[in-house]
Protein backbone atom coordinates (compact mmCIF):
# COMPACT_ATOMS: atom_id res chain seq x y z
CA UNK A 1 0.00 0.00 0.00
CA UNK A 2 1.66 3.47 -0.85
CA UNK A 3 1.32 5.79 1.83
CA UNK A 4 -0.19 9.21 0.65
CA UNK A 5 1.07 12.65 1.10
CA UNK A 6 -1.21 15.16 2.77
CA UNK A 7 -2.09 17.97 0.18
CA UNK A 8 -1.12 21.46 1.98
CA UNK A 9 -3.71 24.25 0.18
CA UNK A 10 -2.99 28.29 1.31
CA UNK A 11 -6.09 28.30 3.64
CA UNK A 12 -4.24 25.46 6.39
CA UNK A 13 -0.71 27.68 6.28
CA UNK A 14 -2.81 30.83 6.79
CA UNK A 15 -4.48 29.14 9.21
CA UNK A 16 -1.32 28.50 11.29
CA UNK A 17 -0.09 32.03 10.32
CA UNK A 18 -3.31 33.40 12.65
CA UNK A 19 -2.03 31.66 15.31
CA UNK A 20 1.46 33.02 15.30
CA UNK A 21 -0.02 36.86 14.08
CA UNK A 22 -3.86 36.96 15.27
CA UNK A 23 -5.67 38.81 13.26
CA UNK A 24 -7.84 40.10 15.99
CA UNK A 25 -5.04 42.29 16.28
CA UNK A 26 -4.88 44.52 13.48
CA UNK A 27 -5.00 48.37 13.62
CA UNK A 28 -8.66 49.55 12.56
CA UNK A 29 -7.16 51.32 9.39
CA UNK A 30 -4.50 47.99 8.73
CA UNK A 31 -6.05 45.71 5.90
CA UNK A 32 -3.58 42.70 7.42
CA UNK A 33 -5.36 39.18 5.39
CA UNK A 34 -6.02 37.61 2.12
CA UNK A 35 -5.09 39.92 -0.79
CA UNK A 36 -5.64 38.10 -3.87
CA UNK A 37 -5.48 34.21 -4.76
CA UNK A 38 -7.75 31.25 -3.61
CA UNK A 39 -7.43 29.96 -0.15
CA UNK A 40 -8.26 26.42 -1.64
CA UNK A 41 -5.17 26.63 -3.60
CA UNK A 42 -2.49 23.48 -3.26
CA UNK A 43 0.91 25.11 -1.66
CA UNK A 44 4.35 23.40 -1.47
CA UNK A 45 6.14 26.48 -0.95
CA UNK A 46 6.26 29.70 0.27
CA UNK A 47 7.71 32.52 -0.01
CA UNK A 48 8.05 35.40 2.70
CA UNK A 49 8.63 39.03 1.71
CA UNK A 50 8.60 42.35 3.50
CA UNK A 51 6.63 44.03 0.09
CA UNK A 52 4.88 42.45 -2.70
CA UNK A 53 7.02 44.28 -5.78
CA UNK A 54 7.28 43.01 -8.96
CA UNK A 55 11.09 41.56 -7.97
CA UNK A 56 9.73 39.55 -5.63
CA UNK A 57 6.73 37.95 -7.42
CA UNK A 58 9.76 37.23 -10.55
CA UNK A 59 11.15 35.32 -7.44
CA UNK A 60 8.43 33.69 -6.14
CA UNK A 61 7.66 32.19 -10.14
CA UNK A 62 11.25 31.73 -10.23
CA UNK A 63 11.42 29.76 -7.19
CA UNK A 64 8.29 27.54 -7.39
CA UNK A 65 5.82 29.43 -4.83
CA UNK A 66 2.49 29.01 -4.56
CA UNK A 67 1.70 31.58 -1.70
CA UNK A 68 3.63 34.79 -0.91
CA UNK A 69 3.52 35.64 2.96
CA UNK A 70 4.24 39.62 2.93
CA UNK A 71 4.45 41.98 6.21
CA UNK A 72 2.70 44.88 4.01
CA UNK A 73 -0.74 44.77 2.03
CA UNK A 74 -0.86 44.72 -1.39
CA UNK A 75 -4.23 46.08 -0.85
CA UNK A 76 -3.81 48.78 1.57
CA UNK A 77 -4.38 52.55 0.21
CA UNK A 78 -7.49 50.76 -1.68
CA UNK A 79 -7.97 50.20 -5.38
CA UNK A 80 -10.45 51.85 -7.37
CA UNK A 81 -9.72 49.66 -10.62
CA UNK A 82 -7.46 46.73 -11.81
CA UNK A 83 -5.99 47.38 -15.24
CA UNK A 84 -2.94 46.16 -17.08
CA UNK A 85 -1.63 49.69 -17.69
CA UNK A 86 -1.57 50.19 -13.93
CA UNK A 87 1.78 49.30 -11.61
CA UNK A 88 -0.67 47.60 -9.35
CA UNK A 89 -3.38 46.37 -11.15
CA UNK A 90 -0.68 44.71 -13.84
CA UNK A 91 0.60 42.87 -10.65
CA UNK A 92 -2.27 41.63 -9.25
CA UNK A 93 -3.24 40.33 -12.93
CA UNK A 94 0.54 38.76 -12.73
CA UNK A 95 -0.31 36.62 -9.57
CA UNK A 96 -3.29 35.39 -10.84
CA UNK A 97 -2.04 34.34 -13.90
CA UNK A 98 0.75 32.54 -12.32
CA UNK A 99 -1.41 31.33 -9.94
CA UNK A 100 0.10 33.08 -6.58
CA UNK A 101 -1.83 33.79 -3.46
CA UNK A 102 -0.92 36.43 -1.34
CA UNK A 103 -2.09 37.01 2.15
CA UNK A 104 -0.59 40.25 4.06
CA UNK A 105 0.36 39.91 8.36
CA UNK A 106 0.84 43.53 9.04
CA UNK A 107 -0.01 45.41 12.31
CA UNK A 108 -0.89 41.55 13.16
CA UNK A 109 2.29 40.85 13.40
CA UNK A 110 3.87 43.89 14.70
CA UNK A 111 1.99 43.45 17.85
CA UNK A 112 2.10 39.57 18.36
CA UNK A 113 3.72 37.70 20.82
CA UNK A 114 7.29 36.67 19.22
CA UNK A 115 6.39 39.30 16.38
CA UNK A 116 8.41 42.35 14.72
CA UNK A 117 8.70 43.94 17.78
CA UNK A 118 9.87 41.31 19.99
CA UNK A 119 12.81 40.29 17.42
CA UNK A 120 13.78 43.60 17.07
CA UNK A 121 13.70 44.32 21.21
CA UNK A 122 15.76 40.82 21.32
CA UNK A 123 17.79 40.82 18.72
CA UNK A 124 19.27 44.67 20.36
CA UNK A 125 19.80 43.13 23.43
CA UNK A 126 16.72 44.16 25.87
CA UNK A 127 15.87 42.97 28.54
CA UNK A 128 12.71 43.33 31.13
CA UNK A 129 10.63 44.12 28.09
CA UNK A 130 7.10 45.20 28.37
CA UNK A 131 4.78 46.51 25.27
CA UNK A 132 4.76 49.92 24.28
CA UNK A 133 1.62 50.50 22.99
CA UNK A 134 -1.16 48.03 24.02
CA UNK A 135 -3.70 47.20 21.07
CA UNK A 136 -6.08 44.22 23.35
CA UNK A 137 -5.08 41.97 26.79
CA UNK A 138 -5.63 38.24 26.45
CA UNK A 139 -8.55 37.61 27.91
CA UNK A 140 -8.65 35.21 31.00
CA UNK A 141 -10.77 32.79 32.38
CA UNK A 142 -11.52 30.80 35.47
CA UNK A 143 -11.59 27.03 35.30
CA UNK A 144 -12.67 25.15 38.32
CA UNK A 145 -13.05 21.29 38.24
CA UNK A 146 -13.59 18.56 40.82
CA UNK A 147 -11.19 15.76 41.58
CA UNK A 148 -10.93 12.60 43.67
CA UNK A 149 -8.37 13.23 45.87
CA UNK A 150 -6.44 10.15 44.34
CA UNK A 151 -6.13 11.61 41.08
CA UNK A 152 -5.90 15.77 42.12
CA UNK A 153 -1.99 15.63 41.63
CA UNK A 154 -2.07 14.05 38.35
CA UNK A 155 -4.81 16.50 37.03
CA UNK A 156 -2.93 19.79 38.34
CA UNK A 157 0.04 18.47 36.58
CA UNK A 158 -2.02 18.00 33.46
CA UNK A 159 -3.42 21.60 33.33
CA UNK A 160 -0.52 23.15 34.18
CA UNK A 161 1.46 21.28 31.17
CA UNK A 162 -1.35 22.39 29.13
CA UNK A 163 -0.35 26.15 30.08
CA UNK A 164 -2.89 26.67 32.79
CA UNK A 165 -2.36 28.68 36.09
CA UNK A 166 -0.12 31.68 34.76
CA UNK A 167 -0.14 34.37 36.61
CA UNK A 168 3.00 37.03 35.54
CA UNK A 169 5.60 34.83 36.11
CA UNK A 170 4.81 31.98 37.97
CA UNK A 171 3.34 28.37 36.22
CA UNK A 172 0.91 25.97 37.74
CA UNK A 173 -1.05 28.51 39.99
CA UNK A 174 -3.99 26.93 41.90
CA UNK A 175 -6.25 27.14 44.74
CA UNK A 176 -7.50 23.78 46.10
CA UNK A 177 -10.31 23.24 48.82
CA UNK A 178 -11.45 19.89 49.92
CA UNK A 179 -15.15 19.09 49.93
CA UNK A 180 -17.74 15.68 49.07
CA UNK A 181 -19.40 14.88 45.89
CA UNK A 182 -22.20 13.28 45.34
CA UNK A 183 -23.67 11.18 42.48
CA UNK A 184 -25.83 8.52 41.55
CA UNK A 185 -24.84 6.56 38.17
CA UNK A 186 -27.73 5.67 35.96
CA UNK A 187 -28.32 2.71 33.32
CA UNK A 188 -25.85 2.70 31.01
CA UNK A 189 -22.78 4.11 32.95
CA UNK A 190 -19.52 2.85 34.04
CA UNK A 191 -18.52 4.57 36.67
CA UNK A 192 -14.89 5.23 38.14
CA UNK A 193 -16.09 5.62 41.70
CA UNK A 194 -19.61 3.78 43.16
CA UNK A 195 -22.57 1.43 41.48
CA UNK A 196 -25.45 1.67 39.25
CA UNK A 197 -28.01 3.00 41.47
CA UNK A 198 -26.35 4.01 44.24
CA UNK A 199 -26.15 7.54 45.45
CA UNK A 200 -22.26 8.14 46.26
CA UNK A 201 -20.27 10.68 48.41
CA UNK A 202 -17.29 11.46 47.85
CA UNK A 203 -14.40 12.96 48.91
CA UNK A 204 -13.25 15.75 45.87
CA UNK A 205 -10.60 18.24 45.75
CA UNK A 206 -12.17 21.48 43.97
CA UNK A 207 -9.37 22.72 42.08
CA UNK A 208 -9.44 26.11 40.73
CA UNK A 209 -6.88 28.07 38.21
CA UNK A 210 -6.33 30.56 35.45
CA UNK A 211 -6.35 30.26 31.87
CA UNK A 212 -6.18 32.19 28.52
CA UNK A 213 -8.97 32.21 26.30
CA UNK A 214 -7.59 31.01 22.72
CA UNK A 215 -6.25 27.77 24.99
CA UNK A 216 -9.54 26.39 26.53
CA UNK A 217 -9.70 23.71 23.99
CA UNK A 218 -6.47 22.32 24.60
CA UNK A 219 -6.44 22.87 28.18
CA UNK A 220 -9.50 20.79 28.60
CA UNK A 221 -8.34 18.60 25.83
CA UNK A 222 -5.67 17.70 28.31
CA UNK A 223 -7.55 17.58 31.63
CA UNK A 224 -10.38 15.79 30.37
CA UNK A 225 -7.69 13.13 29.76
CA UNK A 226 -5.74 12.76 33.07
CA UNK A 227 -9.62 13.16 35.12
CA UNK A 228 -10.54 9.73 35.84
CA UNK A 229 -13.96 10.18 35.95
CA UNK A 230 -16.43 9.12 32.65
CA UNK A 231 -18.16 12.48 33.07
CA UNK A 232 -16.12 15.62 34.37
CA UNK A 233 -17.84 18.44 36.37
CA UNK A 234 -16.26 21.74 35.24
CA UNK A 235 -17.26 25.38 35.46
CA UNK A 236 -15.87 27.98 33.24
CA UNK A 237 -16.18 31.83 33.85
CA UNK A 238 -15.33 35.08 32.77
CA UNK A 239 -12.76 37.55 34.45
CA UNK A 240 -12.61 40.79 34.15
CA UNK A 241 -8.56 40.53 34.89
CA UNK A 242 -6.85 41.81 32.54
CA UNK A 243 -4.30 39.26 31.07
CA UNK A 244 -1.04 39.72 29.35
CA UNK A 245 -0.61 42.90 26.94
CA UNK A 246 -0.42 42.77 23.22
CA UNK A 247 0.35 45.87 20.71
CA UNK A 248 3.30 47.98 18.98
CA UNK A 249 7.03 48.55 20.31
CA UNK A 250 8.42 47.54 22.36
CA UNK A 251 10.28 49.17 25.75
CA UNK A 252 13.04 47.57 27.90
CA UNK A 253 16.68 47.81 29.54
CA UNK A 254 20.08 47.17 28.00
CA UNK A 255 22.33 44.96 30.42
CA UNK A 256 24.43 48.08 31.07
CA UNK A 257 24.06 52.20 29.67
CA UNK A 258 26.18 53.25 26.69
CA UNK A 259 26.46 56.07 24.61
CA UNK A 260 23.55 57.19 22.23
CA UNK A 261 26.72 56.94 19.51
CA UNK A 262 27.36 53.66 20.76
CA UNK A 263 23.99 52.20 20.88
CA UNK A 264 23.79 53.61 16.96
CA UNK A 265 26.40 51.70 16.54
CA UNK A 266 24.98 48.12 17.33
CA UNK A 267 21.94 48.91 15.45
CA UNK A 268 23.84 49.63 12.64
CA UNK A 269 26.02 46.18 13.11
CA UNK A 270 22.84 44.12 13.71
CA UNK A 271 20.36 45.53 11.13
CA UNK A 272 22.64 45.87 8.66
CA UNK A 273 21.35 49.08 7.26
CA UNK A 274 22.57 51.80 4.84
CA UNK A 275 20.67 54.67 5.80
CA UNK A 276 21.05 54.84 9.81
CA UNK A 277 20.78 58.42 11.01
CA UNK A 278 20.10 59.39 14.58
CA UNK A 279 19.39 62.36 17.14
CA UNK A 280 20.84 63.66 20.30
CA UNK A 281 23.87 64.01 22.48
CA UNK A 282 25.95 61.15 20.97
CA UNK A 283 28.04 61.04 24.38
CA UNK A 284 24.98 60.98 26.76
CA UNK A 285 24.18 57.80 28.43
CA UNK A 286 21.39 55.58 27.62
CA UNK A 287 19.65 52.23 28.94
CA UNK A 288 15.98 52.45 28.76
CA UNK A 289 15.57 51.95 25.41
CA UNK A 290 12.03 51.76 23.38
CA UNK A 291 11.55 50.36 19.25
CA UNK A 292 9.05 50.00 17.20
CA UNK A 293 10.09 48.50 13.83
CA UNK A 294 8.64 50.29 10.62
CA UNK A 295 7.35 53.96 11.20
CA UNK A 296 7.45 54.24 14.71
CA UNK A 297 7.79 58.01 15.20
CA UNK A 298 4.55 59.07 16.71
CA UNK A 299 5.23 56.45 19.58
CA UNK A 300 7.55 59.16 21.28
CA UNK A 301 5.52 60.87 23.70
CA UNK A 302 4.36 57.21 24.97
CA UNK A 303 8.06 55.89 25.02
CA UNK A 304 9.80 58.92 27.10
CA UNK A 305 6.47 59.13 29.37
CA UNK A 306 7.41 54.71 30.49
CA UNK A 307 11.33 56.41 30.94
CA UNK A 308 12.78 55.29 27.69
CA UNK A 309 16.33 57.10 27.10
CA UNK A 310 16.34 57.03 23.57
CA UNK A 311 13.42 55.43 20.68
CA UNK A 312 15.09 52.90 17.68
CA UNK A 313 12.41 52.99 15.18
CA UNK A 314 12.01 53.86 10.77
CA UNK A 315 10.25 57.11 9.16
CA UNK A 316 11.38 59.87 12.16
CA UNK A 317 9.57 62.78 10.25
CA UNK A 318 11.14 66.16 10.76
CA UNK A 319 8.88 67.58 13.08
CA UNK A 320 9.02 64.56 15.28
CA UNK A 321 12.98 64.40 15.72
CA UNK A 322 12.50 68.30 16.49
CA UNK A 323 9.65 67.28 19.05
CA UNK A 324 11.86 64.24 20.71
CA UNK A 325 14.79 66.86 20.97
CA UNK A 326 13.46 68.71 22.73
CA UNK A 327 11.60 66.74 25.06
CA UNK A 328 14.98 65.50 25.61
CA UNK A 329 14.28 61.81 24.42
CA UNK A 330 16.77 61.02 21.80
CA UNK A 331 16.21 58.94 18.99
CA UNK A 332 18.24 55.99 16.28
CA UNK A 333 16.26 56.10 12.98
CA UNK A 334 17.26 52.92 11.48
CA UNK A 335 14.95 53.01 8.55
CA UNK A 336 11.72 51.05 7.94
CA UNK A 337 13.24 48.16 5.68
CA UNK A 338 15.93 47.05 8.46
CA UNK A 339 13.58 47.44 11.27
CA UNK A 340 11.17 44.82 9.78
CA UNK A 341 13.34 42.56 7.81
CA UNK A 342 15.12 41.19 11.09
CA UNK A 343 11.73 39.64 11.96
CA UNK A 344 11.72 37.38 8.91
CA UNK A 345 13.95 35.08 9.56
CA UNK A 346 12.34 34.26 12.88
CA UNK A 347 9.16 34.07 10.94
CA UNK A 348 10.08 31.86 8.82
CA UNK A 349 11.56 28.99 11.68
CA UNK A 350 8.45 30.13 13.94
CA UNK A 351 6.29 28.90 11.15
CA UNK A 352 7.95 26.08 9.84
CA UNK A 353 8.32 24.49 12.91
CA UNK A 354 4.08 25.10 13.76
CA UNK A 355 3.76 23.29 10.20
CA UNK A 356 5.66 20.44 10.76
CA UNK A 357 3.95 19.93 14.32
CA UNK A 358 0.78 19.94 12.23
CA UNK A 359 1.48 16.93 9.71
CA UNK A 360 2.02 19.70 6.83
CA UNK A 361 4.60 19.71 4.25
CA UNK A 362 5.58 23.06 3.10
CA UNK A 363 8.81 24.37 2.13
CA UNK A 364 9.17 28.60 3.73
CA UNK A 365 11.39 30.49 1.89
CA UNK A 366 12.86 34.04 2.64
CA UNK A 367 12.66 36.09 -0.61
CA UNK A 368 16.34 37.04 -1.32
CA UNK A 369 15.97 39.92 -3.83
CA UNK A 370 14.69 42.45 -1.36
CA UNK A 371 16.48 45.53 -0.16
CA UNK A 372 16.24 49.13 1.01
CA UNK A 373 14.74 51.47 -1.32
CA UNK A 374 17.38 53.48 -0.54
CA UNK A 375 20.73 54.42 -1.04
CA UNK A 376 23.19 55.80 0.93
CA UNK A 377 26.51 57.22 0.06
Amino acid sequence: MVDQVKVTLAKDVVQIMERLAPPKLAEAWDNSGWQVGEPGAQVRKVLLALDVTREVVEEAEERGAQLIICHHPLLLKGLKSVRLDDPAGSLIFRLILSGISVYAAHTTLDSADGGVNDVLARELGLTQTEVLQPVQYQQLLKLVVFVPVSHAGEVREALGRAGAGYIGNYSHCTYNLMGTGTFCPQDGTNPFIGVTGRLEQVAEVRIETIIRKEETEQVLQDMLAAHPYEEVAYDLYPLLNKGVPRGLGRIGRLPQAVTLAELAGKVQRVLQGNCLRFGGNQNELVQWVAVCGGSGGDLWSLAKQKGADVLVTGDVRYHAARDMLAAGISFVDAGHFTTERVALPVLREQLAMELEQAGLTVDIALALCETEPWVGL
